[in-house]
């Protein structure tokens, strides 16, 4: 008991590896042995086969031939003795060159027969007693004298031939008995190869059920099994546990995958967790915005009546009592004017940020070359007056909401001729390549441009560089830029190559289809980076 299982558990480890090894040692073992067997029936039916063919058939036929040639011998001498007449002597001519032939192919076929040789040696010496007393005296003799020798002989002649008769008839039964053997261990040869051939072929079909059974429990029932768990385990039934059966590689693999699995499951059970919360956080983020929104927007919209009233008096105290008061009214006065003024400015532009992606929303495909006609008739008089030159690469139709793509163009080149250099009057280019499925868009100018500390603040909403005496503004104008451009699903932000000047880098979806250049085919920025800044105001 205690050896059985301890031979169990030795097999217990092997591997599939060992165990066809094992197998195909065991088979060619196997097919060794039938393939000797099978080798020895054949040589075995080959050598007999052999030996009744080229050696008892002919002995037996050289037998019955040495006897015609002595009968064609006794026939011719013996029609000569009685006639006289030298024809008859041609039988006997022709039974001489018989007989030799015969005996000299019989004595070669008989080199493993003693008894054979024996029989053969008795014939031979009939034959020889037979031809010296009666043959050759009778045939060499003239006819005459033939006919004498004949009638004296006659009864001696018939003795010696008789018992020559005797001899060869004792030689061939001998010789048909050994033939005879010779055939029937021929067909025992041919049954004993048939039935072994037989039994090679049930045996090797024994061995490829054996194999095929071992292989479909060992290795492809397993693998199957096992391929079915996993399957399952795809499918989302995590807690389905992967057994493994068969060779210890086999046990190891599905432990494996099964470790795999827990780990899975302990991942799969963070990530929901993970999941749940962020989509709590996703709502309660969504929900601030919106309300975040819906604030802007209610504050801005309902400021705009009080702030009015203020305005409107504090210009009414202006216009009516101005140069009445003293000088520190009218300065008070004048503060209130503008304080109330630049308010209108700064809630108009927080109502217009709050409306980018909410009010202005209609996705169609826009003209950009007559949207950038449009914002430079609106900006006409700025243009005029500082001198600025502007210039554009051909632009595309993109899809998008053409309201927010006019306040992009109108923020970025109203930005680029208020930060003009003091020097030299406004050079502004937009320029415009496609690649990799998006356009991107350039708007260079040659004027103050953007120190490198603040090229990431620009973007962010209400951020000035400059105080509201240098250059006007609220510093809402790039960060409406940045939220529209990533409405359209697109990026924003400062080439840090350029030396002269500002280059504003943004780029937005081609439209489906549409022939885009590959990326290496296009003129590099010099050490562009589009990643998004912040900020309005350049410096």
């Amino acid at each position: 008991m205690s050896s059985d299982a301890s031979d169990v558990g030795a097999f217990a480890d092997w591997t599939t590896r060992r165990w066809l090894r094992a197998g195909v040692a065991a088979t060619l073992v196997v097919l060794a042995v039938l393939g000797a067997l099978g080798g020895w029936a054949m040589w075995r039916t080959s050598q007999i086969t052999s030996s009744l063919i080229d050696r008892r058939s002919p002995a037996l036929v050289q037998s019955i031939r040495v006897e015609q040639g002595l009968v064609n011998q006794e026939t011719g001498v013996r029609g000569y003795g009685l006639s006289g007449r030298r024809d008859f002597l041609e039988p006997y001519a022709q039974g001489v060159v018989d007989e030799k032939a015969a005996l000299a192919r019989l004595r070669s076929l008989l080199d493993d027969d003693s008894r054979g040789r024996a029989d053969l040696a008795r014939v031979e010496k009939l034959a020889g007693t037979w031809q010296q007393r009666i043959a050759r005296p009778v045939a060499e003799a003239p006819p005459a004298e033939a006919v004498e020798i004949t009638a004296a002989r006659a009864d001696e002649g018939k003795t010696a031939f008789d018992a020559l008769r005797s001899a060869m008839a004792r030689q061939q039964t001998h010789l048909q008995t050994r033939r005879t053997a010779a055939a029937d261990a021929l067909r025992q040869a041919m049954t004993l190869r048939n039935w072994m051939f037989a039994a090679i072929a049930g045996v090797i079909l024994l061995v490829a059920l054996i194999v095929f059974e071992a292989l479909r429990r060992g290795v492809t029932g397993p693998l199957t099994q096992l391929g079915s768990a996993a399957r399952d385990v795809t499918q989302g039934r995590f807690d389905r546990s992967l057994v493994g059966t068969g060779p210890a590689d086999l046990r190891r693999l599905a432990a494996d995958l099964d470790s795999m699995r827990l780990r899975l499951v302990d991942e799969l059970r963070f990530a929901e967790s993970a999941r749940r919360q962020l989509d709590e956080q996703s709502e309660d983020l969504k929900r601030s915005n919106t309300e975040l929104e819906q604030f802007a927007y209610v504050a801005s919209h309902d400021l705009q009546e009080p702030l009015r009233k203020v305005s409107s008096f504090t210009q009414l105290l202006q216009r009516r009592y101005g140069g009445q008061l003293d000088e520190k009214a009218d300065q008070y006065i004048a503060f209130a004017v503008d304080g109330a003024n630049r308010m209108q400015i700064l809630i108009n532009d927080l109502l217009a940020f709050s409306r980018v992606g909410r009010v202005h929303n209609e996705q169609q495909t826009v003209d950009l070359e007559k949207v950038f006609a449009r914002t430079l008739a609106d900006l006409s008089v700025s243009l005029e007056e500082t001198g600025a030159e502007v210039t554009h690469d051909p632009l595309p139709t993109v899809v998008g909401d053409a309201t927010q793509l006019g306040m992009l163009w109108q923020n970025l080149l109203s930005n680029a001729v208020k930060f003009r250099s003091p020097d030299r009057p406004p050079r502004i280019h937009l320029g415009a390549v496609a690649h990799d499925g998006v356009w991107e868009f350039s708007v260079s100018d040659n004027g103050i441009g953007i120190a490198p500390e603040f090229r990431e603040k620009v973007f962010v909403i209400f951020q000035r560089l400059h105080t509201k005496d240098a250059y006007p503004g609220t510093g809402i104008g790039l960060a409406m830029c940045k939220k529209v451009v990533e409405f359209h699903g697109g990026t924003i932000g400062i080439d840090p190559g350029r030396e002269q000047g500002t280059r504003v880098v943004l780029t937005l979806p081609a439209l489906a289809g549409a022939e885009t250049a590959p990326a290496d085919t296009l003129p590099a920025l010099a050490g562009a980076e589009t990643a998004p800044v912040d900020g309005e105001a350049q410096p």
